[in-house]
């Protein structure tokens, strides 16, 4: 029970921390999207061939969280995207405290900002970074039934990208079953599946996403007269 007394204050501190951010990028006008995922479902790629394939819609910065190493974000980096890192040192997940320092070594003047979260389904889907929404990230390899045994992100996420479709044919993982179990837990985000390295299958529906989610955010904003 005190384990439990704990960890909620600690979630209830850094909540003013997201609620911070969250008036931040209100003012901007930037969008901020969680990126959650396990490790090497094609997070960082999925930023990579963003970068090339947005023609344009919408500029961005990536705040990168991991472990131990800077490898991501100079990966970012050498596509001319920024990008701030973020080393937990053990922690299995962003907290909003962190995330917030992170921010302010980005420019200021972006539209998008994604937060490419720590590789783990169930962490991070517990905390509140400050973001307008997530999104889950699932590959092939990893097998179908990822969202019924995760289920809060899945239910919790505006998007659902499904990774690796190229691989499909030399597995044995059912797209059905996938689908029915993401449905069930969230009939409404868009599911979009993705070939990041391959034909870039449907990485025109990804960015158009990203770009209609923050033409929303900026539309609404001009009728409440904000920013």
């Amino acid at each position: 029970m005190a384990v439990i007394t704990l960890r909620q204050s600690v979630m209830a501190e850094d909540e003013k921390y997201a609620a911070r951010i969250r008036q931040a990028m209100s003012e901007r006008g930037t969008l901020l999207i969680n990126v959650i995922g396990s490790p090497g479902c094609g997070k960082t790629t999925l930023l990579e061939e963003t970068r090339e394939r947005n023609k344009g819609a919408f500029s961005f910065g990536v705040v990168e969280g991991d472990l131990e190493t800077s490898r991501d974000a100079e990966r970012l980096a050498q596509r001319g995207i920024p990008a701030v890192q973020i080393n937990t040192k053990g922690a299995c997940h962003l907290e909003a405290h962190v995330v917030e320092k992170a921010l302010a070594s980005l420019p200021d003047r972006l539209d998008v900002i994604f937060i490419e979260n720590v590789g783990n389904l169930v962490c991070p889907a517990e905390f509140d970074l400050g973001e307008d929404f997530k999104v889950a990230v699932s590959s092939v390899p990893e097998g179908e039934d990822k969202p019924i045994k995760y289920p809060s992100l899945f239910a919790q996420a505006e998007a659902v990208l499904l990774t690796k479709t190229d691989l499909l044919p030399y597995t044995r993982f059912d797209v059905d079953a996938f689908t029915r179990d993401v449905r069930t837990l969230n009939p409404s985000a868009p599911l979009i599946a993705l070939d990041l390295l391959g034909a870039g299958a449907h990485m025109d529906d990804w960015v158009e996403f990203v770009a209609r989610r923050l033409r929303e955010k900026r539309d609404g904003q001009a009728l409440l007269g904000v920013g």
